[in-house]
Order: C-alpha cells, then sequence, then structure tokens
C-alpha cells in the first residue's frame, strides 16, 4: 500500500496536469541577501607558521609557586623535563594582547552533566568546553577561522607533522616526541593504536563523538605503528585530505591507554559496560594531554580542574602553559550559562539562544558592565529534517512509514518548505538584523556557499496546500486535518511527530513555530519534546519522523564531516540511514549528492571543488533535501578581565569557541586578577586519589 501513496505522488511529480501548471506559477528563486549586521566583529587571517611551531627554547618557565612547592621539594621534577624535547610554541605576534602573566580562573556554567571520563568508550564529562579543556587530538581545528584560505588545512598538534606519499595513498605522521599524560606517563604510539585498534574498530564501543571507521574512509582504511612516535595510515583514495579534519576534536583524540587498558574487556574480565563506567566523575586526576585536569567534582554543584604540570605547550618566551591556574565548570542549566556571564558571576559564554540578544546587548553596553559581547559570522542554523528511510531504519510501525513515503515525495517537500514562513519564525526568535533566511544546504557567508546555485521557494501557502490537494491529501472527515488516501494508514488522519531538543528554548520555539505553521497546510504535527540524551537516543535510532535540527559542522565548512553531506554510507547520514538489511534506498538525486561528494572528497583541485558545491546546493535545495528554517550569528559572552581573546572567534565554526579562542593562552592582567581559586596553589595528584595534592 506504501508503493501505491509513492506512486501517486511520483506520478504527480512528473505529469502536466493543469494543477502543477498553477502551482508553478509560485516560481523558485534565489534567497534574499542576510540583513547587514555592524555588531560582527573580523578575524585577522594569518598563515599556520604565524601562530605556532615545535621548538626548544634557551630556557623554561612555570609558576614561582609550583617552583617553591612542587619542585624544590622533589615532588615533580624541573620544568625541562617534564617538558617534550620540542614543544609546541605560541607565537606572541598572533597573541592579541602578547604574552601573559599566571594566576586567576574562567569560570563556566553549562546545562550538563558529566557520565565519567572514559570519553573513548563513549561517556560524556557534560560538555560546555570540560572535554575541550582536558582533551587533545591528533590535528587541531578550532582556530581555522583564522587562517587563510591558501594555507587552510589542519593545524598540526599531537601529530606534530605529516607527509603523503608519491601516490597519496599513504599518510606518515610524526607524533610529539617527549610529551608526558598529567600524571607523567610518556604520550606515545601505544595511545593512538589503543584508541584506533580497541574503540574505533570495536564494533561494541562508540566514541563519544561516534567515531567509526567511516570518518576515515571505511573498513579498508589501515593505521600502523612504524616507531613510538611515528604512526602510519594507508587509505583506498589518493591525498583523502579531509580525514585530518576528522583526525581532530573529538574523533581522534586518544585517551591514557596505561589506565584504560588494563579495564578493556580484551584485556580484562570485565564486561564492556563495565569498562565504559569504569571511571565514574568522583574519580580525579584523571589523566590527561589538555591544559587543566580534574581535581574535585560535587554532584549537580561543580566540577574544578587545575593546571596540567605536564602539559607541553609554551609561549615564546618559555612561559609553560596555561596562564590560567584554574577552571570551573558550575553544573547548572544552559539558559542560566548566558544569564550568569552576563551578570559576572560567570566569565564566559556561548550565547546562541537569539532571545536573550536584545537583552543581553541592552546589559552589556553599560561601561559599568562585567561582560563584553562579541558576534561572529552567521553560522547557527536550523532544518526541519524528513525521515527519508523507505525500507526498515527506526523500525516504522503502518503510520510512520507512511509518512516516511510522503517525506520521499518531492511535491509534499515543496509543500512544507513552501508553508514556512521564515521571516515570521526568524522575528518570533528575536527582532532586529540577527537572523537571516535559511532555505537550506550550505550556510550564506560561508567559504563554498554560492548564492546563484541555491533554490529557494519563499512562503506561499495556498500553493503549498495546492500541491497537497494534487497529491489527494484531502481533509475527508472535515476535522480540518487532511487523511492519508484511502488504503494508506487506514486513511487516517496525517498525524506526522516531530522530535525537538528541550535543553535549548530555541529548539523548542522553533518546533512550536513548525506546528503552527503546518496546521495552515492541513497537517497535524505532534511534538516529541526530549531532553539532550533522550532526544538523541531516538534521532541516532531513526525513531522519528521529522526533526528540527541545528545544523552541524560540514555544512558550515564543507571540510569537517563531508561524508555527512549526504548517504555515502549505511549508517553515515543524519536524516537517511539503512534499514535492518543494511541498504540505502537512495532517490535518485540523493545518488547525484553522493556522487558529488565523493568527488568532492578525491580531488584536491581547489577550483573543481567549488564548482562541485555549487553543483551540491542546486542538487539539495532544489530537491528541499532538508527544510531550512532560520539562521543567526552567535555571540561570545567574555568577562573583560580577560586577554588574548581573537577577533571574529565564531562560537562555532571548525569547533567551539571554548577551542577557536586557544584557551590555554588566556590570561588575566595582575591588576585584574580576582580571588576564585577553590585549590589555590595545588596541583593535581596521582591518578585515583580524592583530591589536589597540595
Amino acid at each position: 500500500m506504501y508503493g501505491k501513496l509513492f506512486a501517486l505522488g511520483a506520478g504527480l511529480l512528473f505529469g502536466t496536469s493543469v494543477l502543477c501548471l498553477e502551482v508553478r506559477a509560485s516560481e523558485p528563486t534565489t534567497p534574499p541577501d542576510p540583513p547587514e549586521f555592524p555588531a560582527q566583529s573580523e578575524p585577522v587571517f594569518v598563515g599556520v607558521s604565524d601562530i605556532l611551531e615545535y621548538r626548544a627554547l634557551p630556557e623554561y618557565h612555570e609558576p614561582e609557586w609550583v617552583t617553591e612547592k612542587f619542585v624544590k621539594t622533589g615532588k615533580l621534577p624541573p620544568v625541562k623535563e617534564r617538558l617534550p624535547k620540542e614543544p609546541l610554541v605560541y607565537k606572541a605576534a598572533n597573541m592579541p594582547d602578547g604574552i601573559g602573566v599566571y594566576g586567576d580562573v574562567m569560570r563556566h556554567v553549562i546545562g550538563g552533566r558529566p557520565e565519567g571520563w572514559n570519553y573513548i568508550a563513549g561517556q560524556s564529562q557534560g560538555w560546555g568546553g570540560i572535554d575541550i579543556g582536558m582533551m587533545e587530538c591528533l590535528t587541531r581545528t578550532g582556530p581555522l577561522f583564522m587562517v587563510k584560505a591558501e594555507e587552510l588545512q589542519p593545524l598540526p598538534n599531537l601529530a606534530k607533522s605529516w607527509e603523503w606519499s608519491d601516490d597519496g595513498h599513504q599518510l606518515t605522521m610524526h607524533l610529539i616526541e617527549g610529551a608526558k599524560w598529567s600524571d607523567g606517563d610518556p604520550f606515545d604510539a601505544e595511545d593512538v593504536m589503543f584508541y584506533w585498534e580497541d574503540h574505533v574498530l570495536d564494533p561494541n564501543l562508540t566514541p563519544l563523538n561516534g567515531a567509526s571507521p567511516a570518518n576515515f574512509g571505511g573498513e579498508s582504511t589501515k593505521l600502523e605503528k612504524i616507531d613510538n612516535y611515528t604512526i602510519r595510515w594507508t587509505f583506498d583514495t589518493p591525498f583523502p585530505t579531509e580525514y585530518l579534519y576528522q583526525m581532530a576534536y573529538g574523533n581522534f583524540c586518544p585517551g591514557p591507554s596505561h589506565i584504560l587498558k588494563p579495564k578493556h574487556p580484551k584485556y580484562s574480565d570485565n564486561t564492556y559496560e563495565e569498562y565504559k563506567n569504569a571511571f565514574p566523575p568522583e574519580f580525579m586526576n584523571w589523566p590527561v594531554m589538555g591544559a587543566w585536569v580534574p581535581v574535585e567534582y560535587r554532584p549537580d554543584d561543580i566540577i574544578v580542574l587545575r593546571r596540567n604540570p605536564y602539559y607541553w605547550k609554551v609561549d615564546e618566551e618559555g612561559n609553560q602553559l596555561p596562564y590560567l591556574d584554574e577552571v570551573h565548570y558550575r553544573l547548572s542549566t544552559w539558559a542560566d550559562r548566558d544569564v550568569q556571564a552576563v551578570a559576572g558571576s560567570g566569565d564566559f559564554s556561548n550565547l546562541e539562544q537569539p532571545e536573550s540578544y536584545v537583552e543581553a546587548l541592552r546589559r552589556g553596553s553599560d561601561e559599568s558592565a562585567p561582560a563584553r559581547l562579541q558576534f561572529g559570522p552567521r553560522t547557527i542554523g536550523y532544518t526541519l529534517q524528513m525521515n527519508l528511510s523507505g525500507n526498515g531504519w527506526g523500525d516504522p510501525d503502518e503510520r510512520a512509514q507512511a509518512v516516511r513515503e510522503l517525506n520521499r515525495n518531492l511535491d509534499f517537500r515543496k509543500a512544507v518548505t513552501m508553508a514556512i514562513d521564515r521571516q515570521r519564525l526568524g522575528e518570533s526568535l528575536v527582532r532586529g538584523p540577527f537572523t537571516a533566511i535559511y532555505p537550506g544546504g550550505l550556510y550564506a557567508g560561508t567559504t563554498y556557499y554560492d548564492k546563484e546555485s541555491t533554490v529557494y521557494y519563499p512562503y506561499d501557502i495556498e500553493a503549498a496546500n495546492a500541491l497537497l490537494d494534487g497529491l489527494g491529501l484531502k481533509d475527508t472527515d472535515g476535522n480540518g486535518v487532511r487523511n492519508f488516501p484511502e488504503g494508506t494508514a487506514g486513511g487516517r488522519d496525517i498525524e506526522i511527530t516531530l522530535l525537538a531538543n528541550t535543553d535549548y528554548n530555541t529548539d523548542r520555539n522553533l518546533a512550536e513555530g513548525v506546528v503552527n505553521m503546518m496546521q495552515e497546510l492541513g497537517l497535524r504535527v505532534i511534538l516529541n519534546l526530549q531532553q539532550g540524551t533522550a532526544r538523541d537516543d531516538l534521532y541516532q535510532s531513526g525513531r522519528f519522523d521529522w526533526q528540527v535540527f541545528r545544523q552541524t559542522a560540514e555544512m558550515v565548512t564543507v571540510v569537517q564531516n563531508t561524508a555527512m553531506l549526504a548517504p555515502t554510507g549505511p549508517q553515515v547520514h543524519q536524516f537517511h540511514r539503512a534499514g535492518s538489511d543494511g541498504t540505502l534506498d537512495l532517490l535518485p538525486f540523493e545518488q547525484e549528492l553522493v556522487d558529488i561528494v565523493n568527488a568532492f572528497v578525491r580531488t584536491q583541485d581547489l577550483n573543481e571543488r567549488a564548482e562541485l558545491m555549487k553543483r551540491y546546493q542546486k542538487v539539495y535545495t532544489e530537491n528541499v533535501y532538508s527544510v531550512g528554517l532560520t539562521q543567526y550569528p552567535g555571540a561570545l559572552i567574555i568577562n573583560k578581565r580577560f586577554a588574548n581573546i581573537p577577533a571574529g572567534a565564531p562560537i562555532y565554526m571548525y569547533n567551539w569557541a571554548e577551542d577557536n579562542i586557544i584557551r590555554e593562552r588566556v590570561y588575566v592582567p595582575k591588576d585584574k586578577q580576582q580571588d576564585y581559586e577553590l585549590h589555590p596553589q595545588s596541583l593535581p595528584g596521582e591518578p585515583g586519589g580524592d583530591g589536589p595534592i597540595t
């Protein structure tokens, strides 16, 4: 019966009925330009070598209290012995306020709650920048917003350099030599191989951000250890440089194998669940490669991180980083994060809920305000995604399957997008030049966006209703809701569930706006509001009809998560995955998108890549692959006492703002420092200890 509904829609799609000719009187066009927004700041573009290098320095320094309390008493080796042979050195010329000073705290407020520290087995640390402060990855992408286009590629990090073989199928990476985990254990290729072989390749484990072989080219990709500080990748395709982006946060951030390996089921009697939960949030002094180490956790109250005495980055004067001695994460709500940052009881927030923009700007404009706002580009956007799997992903019942068949019909998707009044939707969030009409696909203002390749179906409720009439979707029982055709789902009312995340007001508000607008189209849309983890579980398992979704990195940068731009694999895409038999039932235009994405991955020609993305954008928006809703800029809320915050830092582009601003370089001038430290002049203790050593 579901095939009959699809055939009906397909017949109307390619037919030349009078009704269809009338509907096309409302012609698609290009989207309007986003409104001017003078409050946005612009980055200063530089080369990679202007930001950092790896080299030995004549001498090294650390906070005086570390030397007095820990080195002179024999509790720690001298700082030179704790650093690598050639540490990563940040260039002073790229620091907005120059070489910093030690001391003070950055106080974050977050809405998440930590599950534990075993992120490579899938545990969340609570988000909000905790993981970014603790993890280090092979490459780094956050600061790329300031890198000029001709040098754009991921920054070196744990992998200090790499080179390709002549045929482009092998990538040899050289790891930083002599770096140590925060407990003093050496970091080397064993940590990398343990992450790859026993986590990414282990089907029983899913690392925090869902890293899988598909992120790195699939099951055929090989990774081998050459020596303690050299690894080699082998790929099927030549020069797949996009995988360098996958080796950054959070897909390739190794964990401490010396702590984890004895608990792993392959090397112990533990089950996978026992392994995943072996390091709960109460486990203090978890070994990290990042700048700060957890030393205190109070449930529903606070997480405290202290400086890593073995951190392997320095400034040009040889000062071991970070400058900040302590970082706090107050466990509250995401909405409270903005409130406390504006009020001065928090220090940093990614202002991403547009409902708060006007009030935050008003308060920030006061000269006595403790915080300032720094707006970046419009890289936050929401879309209405329809589940396009017709062959079983999510195990749909009769009603859900009938909705899937509607989702797969182009005229149905056109009707939905034409029934969305994006101007009204944006203004319902915030008045002013913040939001912009978003037709879907790549964001306006990003590198690969091309306006002329973007097809926009303007708001036209009459034409939208006519399209649904033409599909035979009539209100047969007179209750104001269209019915499925007779013989499909019992001819019942068309009811569509809309999944949305309740952690953010914007998600809820946009979802409620969609529900109201669909009423004018005669569709009953039922909100399924879920908190973060529950919502993620439903989404990942395919148990949704539609979802309001905040677009992720691939729509901003293209070169990150490139495989996710289309259903390039059975479990890769956001809203079309394989059914229980492992096959994808791609629509013809989806196959075209897959071919475009694969061609983009294969070529290194920049002009060809630009042309491919123009084709991608046209096919995507012409076929309404998802229904764009709105896009807008985010703002950093930063306490005014902090220095070295780079101009134009977006709250999200290649990574989140906590990484973009390079927190280990951020400092507070001596005359502005406050007495906020909870564990002053202390360092993390031994793994498994119950607090900081003092």
